[in-house]
C-alpha cells in the first residue's frame, strides 16, 4: 500500500483532527496562546521569506535544501523549522500522537480508496513495552523482520505517526522478493513521563519479543531514525556490554538477546550534546532545543555524555566490534542537517577501525529526509527513493 503525497486538503483535515486534541491535552487557553504567538510568523514572516528567498534570491545564494526542494517541500519545512524552535514540546507531542495520527491515516487511506488497510497491522501491549506489528501474514513466521524505533527528540512522536511510513516500507520489502516481511515499531515512553534507562529497557524487551517471533536473529534488521536510532545504538552497546550477544538458545529453543543480522539508521542522533551541533539554513532542527531534550532524557542520575546514553561518546572500539551486527550497519543522513558532523565522525571512526559500516550522505539533504519525503515529495520516485535504498541494503545483506 503506497498512498499519494500529502495534499493541501490533507493538511486541512490534519488540523481538524489536531485542534480538539490540543484543547483536550493542552487546554483551550494554552492552545489559543500558541496560535496567537504563531500568527505573526504564519501571516507575515513565512510568506515574505518564502517568496523572497525562493524567487528573488539568486540560485547559488539559496540554501542547499531550497535549491533542490519543491515549493511545497520548502513551505512545509519552513513551518516545521519554526515549530521545532518555538512551539512547546507538550504541544508538539500532540501533533504526532495516536488520536491525531491514526484518524489522519484512515482519512488518507479512504481518500485513496481503502476502507480498511490492505496490509495487516495490530497493536501489541505487554507489561514491559508496547508497539505495533505490521506483517504481511500474521499466521506465518516472517522471513525478514525489522525492529524499528521512531524519532522525535525523545519527547515527541509515536509509532502511529510512522504507520504510513511502515506500511509503505513493508510493501517495498514484499515487492523486493520477501515472502512474509514484518516490522515491529516500538512505542516507547516519552520524556518527561520517564527518562533513561526506561526507553532502553523497553527497547530490550521489545527486541526480545521480536527475536521470539522471528526465531532467527540473522533475519532481523534493527533500525530507527533520530532519537530512535540513539535508542537502538544504545541497545546494541548494551548487548555487547553484558556479553549476551552470543547466538544461544534458552531451554525452549528460542533465541534470546542475540545480535541482529544488520542495522540501518536514518539521521541518527549519535552524540546527544555536542558543540559540533550547529543550526544550518537548510535543516529544521534547533541545536539548543535538542540539547534541552537530551538533558531531560538523561535525567538526574546519569551524565549526558555516558557512552551507553550517547553512543557517539563511546570510543571503545572493542565494544563497538562486539555490538555491530555481523552484516554491519548502514547509515543515511543529510549533508545539511545539524547532526551531520557527528554522524560522519562516528562512521569514519568505525570504518577506520575495521567495523562494517556503510553510509550515504545526501547532498543538500536535511534531517530524516527518507521519512519526510514520503509525505512531502510529489513524484512517486522521489517519495520512495529513501525507502528503496534501505530495502536494497536489507536485500543485499539478508537475502
Amino acid at each position: 500500500m503506497i498512498l499519494g503525497p500529502v495534499s493541501y486538503l490533507d493538511c486541512v483535515v490534519f488540523c481538524a483532527f489536531l485542534t480538539p486534541q490540543l484543547i483536550i491535552h493542552v487546554g483551550l487557553l494554552e492552545t489559543v496562546l500558541v496560535v496567537l504567538r504563531c500568527l505573526p510568523f504564519l501571516l507575515f514572516e513565512l510568506p515574505f521569506t518564502f517568496v523572497r528567498e525562493r524567487y528573488f534570491v539568486e540560485f547559488h545564494k539559496q540554501s542547499p535544501f531550497v535549491q533542490k526542494a519543491s515549493p511545497f517541500e520548502d513551505f512545509v519545512i519552513r513551518c516545521v523549522r519554526y515549530a521545532f524552535a518555538n512551539v512547546p514540546p507538550d504541544v508538539g507531542r500532540v501533533f504526532f500522537s495516536k488520536p491525531v495520527a491514526l484518524p489522519f491515516l484512515r482519512f488518507r487511506m479512504l481518500r485513496h480508496g481503502y476502507i480498511i488497510s490492505p496490509i495487516h497491522w495490530h497493536e501489541y501491549n505487554d507489561k514491559r513495552f508496547k508497539g505495533i506489528w505490521v506483517i504481511k501474514d500474521p499466521m506465518i513466521k516472517p522471513d525478514i523482520c525489522v525492529f524499528y524505533v521512531h524519532g522525535g527528540g525523545f519527547s515527541m512522536g509515536s509509532a502511529y505517526f510512522y504507520l504510513e511510513f511502515l506500511l509503505t516500507w513493508l510493501s517495498l520489502l514484499s515487492d523486493s522478493g520477501y515472502q512474509n516481511p514484518a516490522i515491529f515499531a516500538l512505542d516507547y515512553t516519552l520524556v518527561p513521563d520517564a527518562s533513561f534507562p526506561t526507553q532502553l529497557e523497553e527497547a530490550i524487551a521489545g527486541y526480545e519479543h521480536v527475536l521470539s517471533t522471528a526465531q532467527d536473529p540473522n533475519r532481523i534488521c534493527v533500525s530507527g531514525d533520530s532519537a530512535g536510532a540513539t535508542i537502538v545504538l544504545s541497545l546494541l552497546l548494551h548487548l555487547a556490554n553484558i556479553g549476551r550477544h552470543l547466538k544461544k538458545m534458552d531451554n525452549t529453543g528460542v533465541w534470546r538477546l542475540a545480535k541482529p543480522g544488520m542495522a540501518i539508521f536514518i539521521s541518527p542522533w549519535v552524540t546527544l550534546v555536542s558543540e559540533k551541533h550547529q543550526n544550518t539554513t537548510s535543516d529544521y532542527l534547533d541545536a539548543g532545543n535538542l540539547h534541552q531534550y537530551a538533558r531531560q532524557y538523561a535525567g538526574e542520575k546519569i551524565s549526558v555524555n555516558d557512552p551507553l546514553l550517547s553512543p557517539g561518546d563511546c570510543r571503545d572500539i572493542s565494544r563497538w566490534k562486539k555490538a555491530i551486527p555481523s552484516k554491519g550497519m548502514f547509515v543515511v543522513y543529510g549533508a545539511e542537517e545539524v547532526f551531520a558532523f557527528e554522524i560522519a565522525d562516528l562512521v569514519r571512526f568505525l570504518g577506520e577501525n575495521g567495523v562494517k559500516v556503510r553510509n550515504k550522505e545526501e547532498k543538500g539533504g536535511i534531517h530524516a529526509w527518507p521519512v519526510a519525503c514520503l509525505f512531502l515529495s510529489s513524484s512517486l520516485d522521489d517519495r520512495q527513493k529513501g525507502l528503496k535504498s534501505l530495502v536494497e541494503e536489507i536485500r543485499d545483506n539478508i537475502p
